[in-house]
């Protein structure tokens, strides 16, 4: 089993910035691929970001390109979402995931969820 504890959501005024972090514990090693979702009112849940963990490769949604970042320190098994120029269109609740044994960025089937971290941006 894997254990995902995400943090640093809250509230931001457009334009403005927060990075989130997801802390993944237990059986890590089987752990290839990790994403970070959000899901707006009304919504369905959208993948925003992922990063395969052996290799620098990363997707991101066209919605965010250019304004949020994946990044991962694989030694202290944490992975970031740097969220740059925030607008409210960004406010959502915003979930870490992990895959095992996968190489397919683009899925959205994953294994572990964590509770999710609420991001709001005031316009």
């Amino acid at each position: 089993q894997v254990q995902l504890v995400e943090s640093g959501g809250g509230l931001v005024q457009a334009g403005g910035s927060l990075r989130l972090s997801c802390a993944a514990s237990g059986r890590t090693f089987d752990i290839s691929v990790m994403g970070w979702f959000r899901q707006a009112p009304g919504k369905e849940r959208e993948l925003v970001a992922s990063s395969r963990k052996s290799i620098s490769l990363t997707y991101y949604a066209d919605s965010v390109k250019g304004r949020f970042t994946i990044s991962r320190d694989n030694a202290k098994n944490t992975m970031y979402l740097q969220m740059n120029s925030l607008g409210p269109g960004d406010t959502a609740v915003y979930y870490c995931a992990a895959k095992k044994y996968s190489v397919d960025l683009t899925t959205l089937s994953y294994d572990y969820w964590g509770q999710g971290t609420q991001v709001t941006v005031s316009s």
